[in-house]
Formats: C-alpha cells, sequence, structure tokens
C-alpha cells in the first residue's frame, strides 16, 4: 500500500522548439576528388592518344602520295628513255649512215676506213 500513496502527478510542459544550430549536411558523393582527377587525366591521356594517331596516319598518308607520285615519274621517265634508245638504234643503223653518206655526196674509200671498237 505505500506504494500505492505515493502518485504524483506528472505535469507535462510544453514543448519548446530548440532551435539547434544547423550545420550543412554533407553529402556523400560517389566519386570522390581523387577518383575525378584520375577519370579527367585518363580521359585527357586518350584524347591525346587519338591526335598522335591521327598525326602520325596524315603524315603516313602524305609520304605514299609523294612515293606514288616519284614513282609515277621513273615510270615515265623508264619509258622515254626506252623510247629513246630504241630510236638511238634505229638511227645508228648502217643503212641509214650509209644513205645519208650517200646524199651529202661522201664515197667509201676503202684505204681510208679506220675501225673503231664499239663498247
Amino acid at each position: 500500500m505505500a506504494l500505492n500513496a505515493r502518485t504524483e502527478t506528472y505535469i507535462q510542459q510544453p514543448a519548446v522548439p530548440q532551435n539547434p544550430s544547423r550545420q550543412p549536411v554533407r553529402r556523400k558523393s560517389l566519386i570522390t576528388k581523387g577518383e575525378k582527377i584520375l577519370y579527367v587525366t585518363f580521359v585527357a591521356v586518350c584524347i591525346l592518344c587519338a591526335l598522335v594517331i591521327l598525326q602520325n596516319q596524315s603524315k603516313i598518308q602524305a609520304s605514299t602520295q609523294e612515293i606514288q607520285t616519284i614513282e609515277q615519274s621513273v615510270s615515265e621517265m623508264t619509258k622515254q628513255n626506252s623510247d629513246l634508245s630504241v630510236q638511238v638504234k634505229e638511227l645508228s643503223s648502217y643503212e641509214r649512215i650509209w644513205a645519208k653518206a650517200k646524199d651529202l655526196g661522201l664515197k667509201l674509200n676503202e684505204h681510208n676506213v679506220k675501225v673503231v671498237p664499239g663498247q
């Protein structure tokens, strides 16, 4: 009974709104600063590699085009040389030289002919 005798009424005090100092809420980002730096560096390196590859390809293409131009000029010169050597053979034939000598009034004197060894 001693327990029942002691009944105290509890007075509820109205709740006083407390203004706690608001600290900014820090959100945890999914990517840290270090990771961002690594990603940006990786992308920059990839772009630089792509640019270097493109530059090398353009140099290779220019060199190939120059080589083709030179080969074409060499083949033209070779053809021209072969045409000229055929023309030299035709113009240096014995019959043609003898006919030209007769036209100019030259006569064959066998005592005055010297034989020169050919090349």
